[in-house]
């Protein structure tokens, strides 16, 4: 049985794909998890930010302390509670919503 070469790639994304996350459903499960903590992250400070606040003002609206507020917009942070966030949302006058997307065939386990 012989084995196909793969076409070659100058595309750095895909070379990396191929080398540590193709036929790897744990890494890939792993990078999904780091993407989405990331995201909320982001859009927690960015919210913040739009609004005008310090992290130790939003804290004071939230009824946390500042130093909350910061791992909450830590991309490394993996404690993001539905209440909490629920609770960032109407201090900024904004609502929180959940939506359920397809994700990219090549990040679904094999």
């Amino acid at each position: 049985m012989s084995k196909r070469k793969k076409s070659s790639t100058t595309n750095a994304i895909d070379i990396l794909h191929r080398r540590y996350y193709e036929g790897r459903p744990e890494r890939l499960a792993a990078l999904e998890e780091a993407r989405a903590n990331d995201s909320v992250a982001r859009k927690i400070a960015a919210l913040r930010v739009q609004a005008g606040l310090s992290q130790r003002q939003l804290a004071k609206l939230v009824g946390t302390t500042a130093s909350v507020i910061c791992r909450l917009e830590n991309a490394d942070y993996e404690g993001h509670s539905l209440a909490m966030l629920n609770r960032i949302a109407a201090a900024l006058n904004q609502r929180v919503e959940i939506r359920f997307v397809q994700t990219d065939r090549r990040l679904q386990p094999a």
